[in-house]
């Protein structure tokens, strides 16, 4: 008889990893901690719970990286992917959803598997036996974190992750604000009408930003030197690099016309993201912050349509736990020291849901093959799996290794893109795309 798989975490990693090993006929545990013990950003206690934003980025799959994920995963029959599409919101070429919807399909789905089980207690130790998977994220438990440290001999890296707030759409003031996608990008009305912008005159941005730096925020404690990862850089963090970062980063006004004021340009644009399907709770794009919460209400009460607004979550920032990945996992994603444990998602230095989510996915499926005694062909480079797990198991420079979303940057050059003089960049990402589908639905088959 099949020995179980033991995963400890049951976020986006976790899920897809027990899905993945599941369908594959491996009795699967889940070890999950929440809701006994809590954590700092989530909420419930479901399965495959989104905290930070609700949004899974660009759904391009020809020419973009993470969009080219999306499209691999949903291949490979990925539970998230599912939930994701399932659960979509307008939110033109993005991929946004519903999060409590959404996190109840993953756990519906997972619970109702023959193969798979949940156990709610918190590990605190690595399991000496069996076939894990450690998939706890960005906020592993102290002591599991401790046990982590001890056994790979080195301190795990960590840096500060921070979230968005979330605002209630009937406080926004629409006699200021207006609905519109950045171009009027999406195919439908409702995708070019996703997001609600904010305008800003000039005096209105320069007093943001005075009011910005000078608000009291939640500070590193000391003997604490971790940075920040910059994808999810706090907005503080980014004024404080140029008082106009934020205006030609997520306060850009280009590609909006404010409809109130078709004839004035806005100097700065804060947007809103829909976060549930209801339309009634909204993300401030990018507004990742360190600000203390009083301070919060002051400062973000300042932008124009948001005067009156209430927030039904304020921002906050948390410790991101992760590890040497290049110097510790084998290419199979397995512990060297420990090969009878694997790790997926963001604990091994991949940045954000969806790359989470496709560790998991490998995980899970290597660890299936190794115990049926299979050999599984190693994810082709080509891939954006296999470009995103080359990176972490190796292609990463160990001294100054940090977390990483899945770029075109990691794939092997395309000579026969560039052969007969430059080509633009939509040809080199369009080249990137199919020879990645075609590599993936290659080592798809060959499973089967």
């Amino acid at each position: 008889m099949t020995q179980e798989l033991h995963i400890i975490g049951g976020g986006m990693a976790g899920s897809e990893a027990a899905w993945q090993a599941a369908n594959r006929g491996i009795k699967v545990v889940i070890h999950e901690m929440r809701p006994t013990v809590e954590t700092f950003a989530h909420r419930t206690g479901k399965l495959a719970e989104m905290v930070c934003s609700n949004s899974f980025r660009s759904d391009d799959h020809e020419q973009n990286a993470v969009g080219l994920l999306h499209w691999e995963m949903r291949a490979a029959g990925s539970v998230v992917m599912d939930a994701a599409y399932k659960h979509r919101l307008p939110a033109g070429g993005a991929l946004a959803v519903d999060r409590e919807p959404f996190s109840q399909s993953v756990t519906d789905a997972l619970l109702a598997h023959p193969n798979i089980t949940v156990s709610g207690e918190e590990i605190t130790e690595l399991p000496s036996s069996g076939q894990w998977i450690i998939a706890t994220g960005p906020l592993t438990s102290d002591a599991l974190g401790q046990a982590i440290a001890r056994a790979t001999g080195k301190e795990s890296l960590a840096f500060f992750d921070a979230i968005a707030p979330i605002v209630y759409a009937e406080t926004i003031d629409m006699s200021v604000a207006w609905e519109q996608s950045r171009y009027d990008k999406g195919e439908t009305e409702a995708e070019q009408k996703a997001y609600i912008n904010c305008p800003m005159t000039k005096e209105d941005y320069e007093a943001f930003i005075d009011a910005l730096l000078s608000a009291d925020k939640t500070e590193f404690h000391e003997g604490e030197t971790a940075g920040y990862f910059d994808g999810c850089l706090p907005i503080e963090v980014m004024a404080e690099r140029g008082r106009e970062t934020l205006r030609h980063g997520p306060m850009k006004p280009v590609g909006l016309t404010n409809v109130h004021k078709p004839d004035q340009k806005a100097y700065a644009v804060v947007q809103l993201r829909r976060d549930n399907a209801l339309g009634t709770l909204y993300n401030i794009v990018g507004f990742q912050t360190k600000m203390k919460y009083g301070a919060q209400t002051a400062v973000f009460k300042m932008i124009p349509g948001l005067r009156d607004a209430s927030f039904a979550r304020l921002g906050g920032i948390h410790r991101n736990t992760f590890i040497n990945s290049p110097t510790l996992l084998d290419e199979q994603m397995r512990l060297k020291s420990h090969p009878h444990i694997r790790f997926a998602g963001q604990i091994t230095g991949v940045e954000g849901y969806v790359e989470s989510a496709s560790m998991g996915l490998l995980a899970g499926r290597l660890a299936a093959a190794e115990m049926l005694g299979q050999t599984l062909d190693p994810v082709p480079q080509d891939s954006a799996h296999g470009a995103l797990v080359h990176h972490i198991t190796g292609g990463a420079e160990a001294k100054t290794f940090q977390p990483m979303n899945v770029n075109f940057g990691l794939f092997r050059p395309l000579d026969e893109i560039l052969k007969g003089g430059r080509k633009g960049r939509k040809d080199r990402y369009k080249g990137y795309t199919d020879r990645a589908k075609e590599a993936f639905n290659q080592w798809l088959q060959s499973q089967s």
